[in-house]
Parts: structure tokens; C-alpha cells; sequence
């Protein structure tokens, strides 16, 4: 019995994958609701999970894909890539609309374009105080601080090696889950109450999955709303960071 179980995870590797993240999704938001009365989103819960697996993972194959370098659970690799990432973070914003999206105005660029710019800089200052002073590790440490996904791109467009490119990811990581836990407190301090406060805030914060996950612990109805903003904000961080923060970083510091 036990090796038909074993046979049918290893030859389905995706749908294992999916049966994973749904247990620890259920225990996740088990946590939330009888630990924390919703207070933290099962979301941030499910990702330290996540990633307490991917680094026992990894310790023990001595992979660098974590849970994914174990046969059993390489489907996770597949789930985790960019190609359902991105479904995953589209289908998020169908169900905005149009209409709210239209009352934003000036505002909405503005909080994108600080959001990314201040971002980067934070990222920069705590690339210099660690001792990473060339460019490329500049902008690419800068760019992880935008998002995890503005990181990597970058990194790979600017030749940046795989190490900075992991800190890079690193640091979008620790800014989704902080974002993910702090919305919830922050969010009557910000008026985040109606869809035209939440594209702002999704510009400014930049993290999909961290303004999702924060918004749905704090009003489901504007996660939509958030996840534009900070869909934008992923492009806008993707366009400038190899080029205009890129060749800005280089002038001043060589």
C-alpha cells in the first residue's frame, strides 16, 4: 500500500505539489483563526512554513531548489515558477474595477514611483553597510528591496552573480512578510478602507503576495485593488532598476 502512495507522489509530481500547499494551507489558516483570530493572515503563517520546509529541504539533498530538490516534491519547483506566479497574481486582479481604478489619478504614479525609488535607496544604504560597493551588486541588492521579483530580473540583466541575486530575493521576501504581518495594524492609521486607498497602497508597498495576503486579514474585498497597484509597481521596478537606477547607481558610485 504504501509503495502505490509513494509510486503515484513521485510520478505526479505537480499534483503532489498541490496537495502540499493545500495541507499547509489548511494548517496555516487553522494557526490564524484559533492563534492569532485572524489577525495574522494565513498567508504570512503559510510562508514561514514555507520556507522552514525549503531550508530543511535543501540542508538535507544539499540542493539549492529547498523542498524541490527532494524527487517526492519536485512539482513544487514547477508550482513555485514564474509561469504560475504570474496567473496567479492576474487572475488576483480580475476582480477590480474599472471605474475605481479611474479615481486614483496622479496620486497613484506618485506612490509608484516613491515606492519604488525609496525602496531601492533603503536597499542600496544596507548594501554599502554590509560591504558591497560595485554597481551591480548595488542595484541589484536595491532592486530585491522593491520586490523578490524586481531582484532576480535586474540581477540577470545587469550580470549580477547568483549570490547577490539570492540576497536580492532575500530581501523581497523579509519586505513581503513584514508588509504581509503589519497591514492589518497600519491599515485604519492609513485610511485603508475603500479600492482608492488600496491602489495606492499596493503602488507604494510594491509586494503582490505581502499587500495580498495583508489586505485579505484586513478587508478581502480590496485585495483586488492592492494586487493592481502592486502589479505595477513589479513592472515599473523591472523597467527602471536595469536602466535609469541602474546607470544612476554606477555615475555615483563608479
Amino acid at each position: 500500500m504504501f509503495e502505490v502512495v509513494y509510486n503515484s507522489l513521485m510520478n505526479n509530481g505537480l499534483i503532489t505539489a498541490f496537495a502540499v500547499i493545500g495541507i499547509t494551507m489548511y494548517i496555516s489558516h487553522f494557526i490564524s483563526s484559533r492563534f492569532t483570530r485572524g489577525r495574522v493572515h494565513g498567508s504570512a503563517i503559510a510562508i514561514l512554513i514555507g520556507l522552514v520546509l525549503a531550508y530543511f529541504g535543501g540542508l538535507n539533498t544539499g540542493g539549492e531548489k529547498g523542498l524541490a530538490d527532494i524527487s517526492m516534491f519536485s512539482g513544487i519547483g514547477l508550482m513555485g515558477g514564474g509561469m504560475l506566479r504570474d496567473f496567479a497574481i492576474v487572475a488576483t486582479v480580475f476582480g477590480a474595477r474599472f471605474e475605481e481604478l479611474k479615481k486614483v489619478g496622479l496620486i497613484g504614479l506618485i506612490s509608484l514611483l516613491v515606492g519604488t525609488v525609496v525602496p531601492f535607496i533603503v536597499g542600496v544604504t544596507v548594501a554599502l553597510a554590509f560591504g558591497y560597493n560595485d554597481p551591480v551588486s548595488l542595484t541589484t541588492i536595491g532592486a530585491g528591496a522593491i520586490t523578490y521579483i524586481v531582484g532576480p530580473v535586474t540581477g540577470a540583466a545587469i550580470g549580477a552573480n547568483s549570490t547577490v541575486m539570492a540576497l536580492s530575493i532575500a530581501a523581497g521576501v523579509i519586505k513581503s512578510i513584514t508588509v504581509m504581518l503589519t497591514t492589518p495594524y497600519m491599515a485604519k492609521f492609513v485610511g485603508l478602507t475603500n479600492p482608492r486607498t488600496a491602489v495606492i497602497f499596493g503602488g507604494a508597498m510594491g509586494t503582490a503576495s505581502g499587500v495580498a495576503g495583508g489586505l485579505a486579514a484586513t478587508n478581502p474585498k480590496l485585495v483586488p485593488y492592492g494586487a493592481m497597484g502592486a502589479t505595477f509597481h513589479t513592472g515599473i521596478g523591472c523597467l527602471l532598476c536595469p536602466s535609469v537606477l541602474f546607470l544612476a547607481t554606477k555615475f555615483i558610485f563608479g
